[in-house]
């Protein structure tokens, strides 16, 4: 006696689960008919199907959807390393809320999830020699870049790099870059 064929059992289990929860959408979407599927309301045609010795169906790949969901992944990847990245030079919750629109507590999860301490309070703000080197360095690198003012990804990337090379806090950063952009000052 030989066993049922695998991929028709699996075609079949799929389809009854969908069915039974109201998913007829998604079976259309698997190929079945609405013809075929009424076969799958009678117990005997679902038994003689699932055991069947023969594939009676195929699987296909969409590769452009494929691929677009491998896209997706890597964006996804990218947005957490960069999340990471800014929560731990420092950066508010109202910063990764703004450009990602995590809410306070995915951020303070977040936070937990990489290990970083709770913080009460705000950062101190700069003396005047730090706001003097932020100012030369963010200048050299407006210019270096090549980017706009109003292009916030570029100038938020810049705004991390700057809170690397100095060792302060992005929130900091980030308030006295916007404080210049307001009062005109480049």
């Amino acid at each position: 006696m030989s066993t049922p064929h695998p991929l028709n059992q699996a075609v079949v289990a799929q389809a009854l689960h969908d069915l039974r929860n109201g998913q007829l959408r998604r079976c259309l979407s698997m190929g079945f008919s609405e013809r075929e599927l009424d076969v799958l309301k009678h117990p005997a045609l679902v038994s003689l199907l699932a055991n069947a010795q023969v594939p009676w169906c195929s699987v296909t790949v969409n590769t452009d959807v494929l691929w677009r969901l491998v896209g997706q992944m890597n964006d996804i990847e990218r947005e957490i390393a960069t999340v990471d990245r800014m929560l731990r030079l420092g950066a508010s919750t109202e910063m990764v809320s703004k450009f990602y629109g995590l809410t306070h507590q995915e951020v303070a999860l977040r936070r937990d999830i990489i290990g970083l301490p709770k913080r009460r309070g705000r950062h101190p703000v700069l003396n005047e020699d730090q706001e003097m080197i932020l100012w030369k360095q963010w200048k050299a690198g407006i210019t270096e870049r090549n980017f706009e003012l109003s292009d916030d990804s570029a100038m938020l990337e810049l705004t991390m790099d700057l809170a690397e090379a100095l060792s302060l806090p992005m929130s900091v950063i980030w308030a006295a870059i916007g404080s210049w952009i307001d009062q005109g000052l480049v």
